[in-house]
């Protein structure tokens, strides 16, 4: 599924390129887009966000009865995990 056929809006390249700034405090779905789970990626990246949650991998807010994510946490989140594949491939 390309950025063109998803229903996650902001996926599209120009939500990143075309002078939009990445609020503090992500929807799940805008999550799924800055982590770049839905290109190229799980055909339902919602279940990997879910994933890396419940392994205690993710760690979200709870506002109201919705979980977002700060931008801070997710690229916490890549960093540990562009380290960890470091020290797996040496």
């Amino acid at each position: 599924m390309n950025a063109e056929e998803n229903s996650y809006g902001c996926c599209d390249q120009s939500f990143f390129t075309n002078g939009n700034t990445v609020p503090d405090l992500l929807t799940e779905e805008e999550a799924v887009c800055f982590l770049r789970l839905d290109i190229d990626g799980p055909s339902k990246p919602e279940l990997t966000l879910k994933y890396y949650r419940d392994e205690g991998l993710l760690v979200p807010t709870r506002v109201g009865k919705r979980n977002r994510y700060l931008r801070t946490e997710l690229l916490k989140f890549l960093n540990r995990l562009t380290y960890s594949n470091r020290r797996k491939t040496g």
